[in-house]
């Protein structure tokens, strides 16, 4: 045979693409996408043989730490069952050599076509399955991100809110189901919620829940700090509008506005307040940001009694969502993460959960580290007991925190609060 074996060249492309159109057509079933092979044709390793000055096979590869991986191999139809695919695999692990590999993998689709493989040494490993998921943002959208301060979140942000199950339930069924599937949300007349107002006393984790919901929707995550905007030298207003401008070229995204009463306060009569113009060009900016589908708005607030009633009208904000106090459950979940493995067996959680009713998740965390604190010192200077088997934190300790520690939220915020979700909370 007239067959000969180069590394690929960029001008062999053509030719690489009709080869994978051919055996596209005959049934081949690639595990990475015709991208991805292009890619490794001109970054990584690739192998093209030729009969004459026709491509009839590709090998292409790519290195990883110690181990090559065969992201192609394609022999044209006139050509199979001639060895073309175990050369060009043999001619392939010489290149991938020179990076120090120490082990050949591919992946196969499930059709029983892999023969040439086990001829040329390569064994099946029995139990395993193949997993991948899409990446959410692209690389431009990486960058877009990076300059905002922005990111992608964890994917299980969600799960690990314990407890609360009436928030996590609304926002799952006023979020995170017709954001998620807007063709369904559609098909049953439901347009997808833009902007949304979460409000609360403070430390009720308000800023948690805006985080768990990206985190759902597995979009990316930016946050807006005005403080941060006043320093810009065009003034709060226009870094504002700047940073909406720039959150419009991602493709979905959910941002996020703590404290909004710092720039949504109620406006007065004249002379007009220093934050009046950053008001005027929030309330501007909100309609332009729903025009876009796959984006949403949240903003959080301690004092939703402060914000301008101009703020919180329909066609702005979707809903208003009440986020309060953390209930048994979720207090129990609290203590877990904050009491020292060893000891939390022999700790009555129960009583701790009892008597913290009206704490929120800061105070619940100030008073297990005080508790933690008051132990340490204890074995130390009054036991003199120093090592970590011997010695740990007791329901006493934590007990004695919980009385030493003065609640964030009083009797009268919290009466406001359930008078406020009354008047002006909208489900």
């Amino acid at each position: 045979m007239s067959i000969r074996f180069r590394n690929f060249q960029p001008a062999d492309t053509d030719g690489l693409l009709a080869l994978w159109d051919q055996a596209r057509n005959s049934g081949f079933e690639p595990v990475y996408s015709l991208a991805e092979v292009l890619a490794s044709c001109n970054q990584d390793h690739a192998i093209i043989a030729f009969d004459g000055d026709q491509i009839i096979g590709a090998a292409v590869g790519r290195v990883a730490h110690e181990q090559g991986w065969v992201v192609l191999l394609v022999v044209s139809t006139d050509h199979q069952g001639q060895g073309i695919g175990g050369r060009l695999l043999g001619e392939l692990e010489i290149d991938m050599a020179s990076s120090g590999i120490t082990k050949v993998s591919m992946l196969v689709a499930d059709d029983g076509k892999s023969g040439v493989l086990e001829k040329v040494g390569f064994s099946p490993l029995k139990n395993l399955k193949y997993f991948e998921r899409e990446v959410s943002i692209s690389e431009q959208e990486r960058e877009i991100l990076k300059d905002l301060g922005g990111r992608l979140l964890a994917r299980d942000l969600w799960s690990k809110i314990a407890g609360m199950k009436a928030e996590k339930e609304l926002l799952e069924r006023r979020l995170v189901l017709p954001l998620s599937d807007a063709a369904l949300a559609e098909a049953f007349g439901v347009e997808p919620p833009r902007a949304i107002v979460l409000f609360g006393p403070p430390g009720t984790g308000k800023t948690t829940f805006a985080k768990a919901v990206a985190s759902r929707l597995d979009w990316p995550f930016v946050e807006i700090f005005p403080s941060r905007l006043a320093g810009d030298p065009a003034g709060l207003a226009a870094g504002l509008r700047e940073t909406f401008n720039t959150v419009n070229d991602l493709e979905n995204v959910v941002v996020f506005i703590d404290e909004v009463e710092e720039i949504a306060s109620k406006r007065k009569g004249d002379p007009p307040s220093p934050t009046q113009g950053v008001t005027n060009e929030l309330l501007k900016l909100i309609p332009n940001f729903r025009e876009k589908p796959g984006r949403l708005l949240v903003c959080a607030t301690n004092y939703i009694r402060a914000l301008d009633d101009a703020f919180l009208r329909h066609g702005r904000f979707d809903y208003v969502i009440p986020i309060g106090l953390p209930d048994d459950e979720a207090r129990r979940s609290i203590w877990s993460r904050y009491i020292p493995a060893a000891a939390l067996d022999a700790i009555d959680i129960a009583a701790l959960v009892q008597r913290t009713a009206g704490f929120s998740p800061a105070d619940i965390e100030y008073a297990a580290r005080k508790a933690s604190q008051r132990a340490l010192e204890q074995s130390v200077f009054e036991s003199n007991v120093v090592t970590k088997e011997s010695s740990t934190t007791a329901t006493h300790h934590y007990l004695w925190a919980i009385d030493n520690t003065r609640r964030t939220v009083s009797d009268e915020v919290i009466a406001e609060f359930e008078q406020d979700i009354e008047a002006i909370g909208r489900l």
